[in-house]
C-alpha cells in the first residue's frame, strides 16, 4: 500500500498573529456597516477547529432596539443552497439517488422540458451546478418563498421557458434548487427542511436552526429592511415554502460557525476516522469547480492586480486567485437580509457575515477581510510533505549528476527517459551548467508538488541550479522527466 503523509501547518501561532489584528477587523465591519446602511449585523472568524472570534453591532429590531448578537437568527437566504446539496450528496452516498439520475424521474412534470431537439436531458447534477438552462430568476423567486409543492407542480404542468439548452452554460437557478428541494422530499418523503436539520444540522450541534420565524423567540428574531429615500423600510418576513431550499434557513454566526469548521475539517485530505453527517471526501467534491463561471482581474489589499478565475461547484462558488488562493462559500440575499460566508480551506480560516438589510454587499467585504487576514497575519498553506518514493528518486537523482556514469542501467529511470533525450545530450547539458556555477555548496530540501513530482535547488559558489522531476505511476515509480537550469 502507497503511504501517505497529509499537509500541515507549519506556522503553529496562526491563532495568536491573527488575534492582533481582530481589533483593526472589528473596526472594518463596524465603519462598512454604517457606510451601508446595516440596521443590525453579526460576524465570526473561524479557524481551523472552530469559532474564535465573533462580534456584531446594531439592531435585530429596530422598533424595540434589540441589539444584535452572535445568537441573533438571521435568514440567510441563498447560502441555504449548500444544505441543500449536500442533502443531496448524503442520499447519494447512502445510494439512494445519483447525480446524473434524470430530474423526470423524481419530477414527471418536466420528461419533455427542452429547448432544441438535440438537448440533452436534465441531471440532478446539472440543478446542482446551475447548469439546466433555466433562466437567473432572483428578484421573481426571491418573491416565492412561500409557495407550496403543489403549486411548484402546477406551474411546472403549465411549461417552463428556458434561457438556454441544458448542460452548456452557467446560469444561476433558484428554482433549481427548488425542485432539488422537492426531490428531498420524494426520495425521503420528508420535508426537506426537516430532513436537512435533523441529518445534517443536529449532528454538528447546531442549535439555532429553524425554518419559520414563527418558532423563534422575538429577542432573537432578526427583522430585515431596505434602506430607501434615507431611512428604513422593514420587509415582510416570508413564509417557508418549497423554494425555502434555495433560501430560507434561519440561523445564528454561533450555529452556522459549527457548519462552516465542518468544511474546513474536510481539508486535508487524511487517513482519520470519518466523524461528520457526511463524507469528507463529498464535503472536498462540493468544493470543486464544476461549472466554470468567469475570468476577472481584481486588485488585492496589498494593490497588486491578479487573474480571479471563479467556478461553481454543489451549491458554493468557487475561486481561485494569482496568488494561488482557493476561496469557497456562497453569499445570500433576500428581501431585508444579506449575507456571506467564505473559507480558505488551505488556509484553515473562513469569515461569515450577517446583516439585515436587502442583499447586504457582505461577499466582497469578507474578502478583503480574508485578504488582510492572511497578509497582515503572514499566513502560510498547508505544507505537503515529500512523500518517500520522492525522496529516495531526489537522492538517486543527485548521485548521477553532472556526469551521468552508470545512469543508463540503473534501474531508477523509466522506459521512456532515455529514449526521450539521450544520454550524451542530457550529460552534456549538466556538464555545461555546473562549469558555470562551480563547486557545489549545498542541495536543499526537496519541495513535493505532490506525491509524485518536485523539485530541489542546489547551491553552487557562483549561481544555484533548479532541478525538477516526475516519477511514474508504476510500482515502484520511476524517473520518467527531469529538467535543470540556472536558478535565476
Amino acid at each position: 500500500m502507497q503511504l501517505y503523509s497529509s499537509p500541515s501547518f507549519a506556522d503553529t501561532n496562526k491563532v495568536i498573529k491573527l488575534q492582533k489584528i481582530l481589533p483593526e477587523v472589528d473596526s472594518i465591519y463596524k465603519e462598512y456597516a454604517e457606510k451601508n446602511h446595516f440596521p443590525g449585523y453579526a460576524y465570526g472568524i473561524i479557524v481551523d477547529g472552530g469559532l474564535i472570534h465573533s462580534g456584531s453591532g446594531g439592531f435585530i429590531d429596530l422598533e424595540k432596539k434589540i441589539p444584535a448578537t452572535s445568537q441573533s437568527m438571521f435568514r440567510i437566504a441563498s447560502m441555504t443552497k449548500s444544505f441543500t446539496a449536500m442533502a443531496i450528496l448524503k442520499l447519494r452516498d447512502e445510494n439512494k439517488l445519483r447525480l446524473d439520475d434524470p430530474v423526470h424521474l423524481y419530477i414527471p412534470e418536466i420528461q419533455n422540458l427542452k429547448l432544441t431537439e438535440d438537448s440533452p436531458i436534465i441531471t440532478i447534477r446539472d440543478l446542482l451546478i446551475h447548469l439546466a438552462g433555466f433562466s437567473t430568476d432572483d428578484p421573481w423567486a426571491d418573491r416565492k418563498l412561500e409557495e407550496t409543492e403543489n403549486e411548484l407542480l402546477e406551474f411546472l404542468k403549465k411549461g417552463v421557458f428556458l434561457s438556454n439548452v441544458p448542460g452548456t452554460v452557467f446560469e444561476y437557478s433558484n428554482l433549481g434548487y427548488a425542485l432539488l428541494g422537492y426531490i428531498i422530499k420524494k426520495v425521503t418523503n420528508t420535508p426537506f427542511g426537516k430532513f436537512i436539520t435533523e441529518s445534517l444540522c443536529e449532528p454538528l450541534g447546531m442549535q439555532d436552526v429553524s425554518w419559520d420565524f414563527g418558532e423563534i423567540s422575538p429577542s432573537k428574531l432578526v427583522h430585515g429592511y431596505r434602506w430607501e429615500d434615507n431611512h428604513w423600510i422593514e420587509e415582510s418576513l416570508l413564509k417557508n415554502g418549497i423554494f425555502g431550499a434555495m433560501g430560507g434557513m434561519i440561523t445564528s454566526v454561533e450555529s452556522f460557525s459549527r457548519y462552516v469548521a465542518l468544511h474546513l475539517s474536510a481539508w486535508p485530505p487524511r487517513n482519520d476516522c470519518e466523524s461528520g453527517p457526511i463524507k469528507r471526501s463529498s464535503l472536498r467534491e462540493m468544493h470543486l469547480p464544476w461549472n466554470f463561471r468567469e475570468l476577472l482581474v481584481e486588485k488585492c489589499l496589498n494593490g497588486q492586480e491578479h487573474v480571479l478565475t471563479k467556478g461553481y461547484g454543489y451549491g458554493l462558488n468557487w475561486s481561485k486567485d494569482g496568488l494561488g488562493r482557493v476561496v469557497v462559500g456562497h453569499s445570500g440575499g433576500l428581501p431585508g437580509f444579506g449575507c456571506n460566508w467564505s473559507i480558505m480551506p488551505e488556509y484553515g480560516i473562513a469569515l461569515i457575515l450577517f446583516a439585515n438589510v436587502t442583499y447586504a454587499a457582505a461577499g466582497k467585504l469578507n474578502l478583503e477581510i480574508l485578504d488582510k487576514l492572511t497578509l497582515a497575519g503572514e499566513l502560510k498553506p498547508r505544507q505537503l510533505p515529500s512523500s518517500s518514493i520522492l525522496k529516495t528518486r531526489k537522492n538517486d537523482l543527485v548521485k548521477f549528476l553532472p556526469d551521468w556514469n552508470n545512469a543508463f542501467n540503473s534501474g531508477v529511470f523509466a522506459d521512456n527517459f532515455f529514449l526521450d533525450r539521450s544520454i550524451d545530450s542530457l550529460k552534456n547539458e549538466a556538464v555545461e551548467l555546473f562549469k558555470k556555477a562551480g563547486t557545489i555548496i549545498s542541495i536543499s530540501e526537496l519541495v513535493p508538488e505532490n506525491q509524485l513530482r518536485g523539485s530541489f535547488i542546489i547551491k553552487c559558489e557562483i549561481l544555484s541550479l533548479y532541478v525538477k522531476f516526475a516519477l511514474t505511476p508504476e510500482n515502484p515509480p520511476l524517473i520518467q522527466e527531469y529538467h535543470i537550469k540556472p536558478l535565476v
